[in-house]
């Protein structure tokens, strides 16, 4: 089963050997997960990057039944940034692969595996080593925008929409620019 690719450029033209490049490597993926639904690559030039070697970036994602799986690299060439977002979400599908795959598969219960003797934990396992709540004052985006720059969060800033009636989270972008993330339950 070939895989459709959707393409997008910013600031740069797509060439069709450009084109091809990308339909070819991004159709090996179906090899590691077989039920990818939308492959979406993004190409951009950033002109004002501060490093040259920055300027062409390449992001992959590719979404299925319950997963997204995203990539970006930046490079000075078009297809090493290619090649190196390849390589970065091949070891994100391998890494999901083994999340979903991981544990014994024969249906015994842990007690029974090794009688007597407590289970380790993996060193692999992430740790949750802080949790914080607070509240969440109902506002509209510029408003989050101006709390955002306020209480110093450089990178992301979760707040109550009252033009959506939903939790939103805004976040800087690295051209300096806001995104807005709008979840909705799937």
């Amino acid at each position: 089963m070939a895989i459709k690719v959707d393409i997008y450029t910013r600031n740069m033209e797509l060439n069709d050997q450009v084109r091809d490049y990308i339909e070819k490597k991004v159709s090996k993926l179906d090899r590691y997960l077989n039920n990818i639904e939308e492959t979406r690559v993004d190409l951009d030039y950033i002109r004002s990057a501060r490093n040259a070697a920055d300027r062409m970036i390449a992001q992959i994602t590719i979404r299925g039944k319950g997963y997204i799986l995203r990539s970006e690299e930046s490079a000075n060439d078009i297809y090493i940034a290619i090649d190196a977002a390849m390589e970065k979400i091949q070891r994100r599908i391998e890494r999901y692969k083994g999340k979903r795959q991981r544990g014994r598969g024969d249906g015994t219960p842990a007690s029974e595996v090794v009688p007597g003797e407590p289970l380790e934990e993996a060193e692999t396992e992430p740790i949750i080593a802080r949790r914080k709540q607070f509240e969440l004052v109902p506002m509209d985006e510029m408003e989050a925008i101006e709390q955002m720059s306020l209480l110093g969060h450089d990178n992301f800033f979760i707040f109550y929409n009252v033009n959506t009636s939903s939790i939103n989270i805004l976040y800087r972008r690295t051209d300096n620019t806001f995104g807005l993330i709008e979840p909705k339950i799937g």
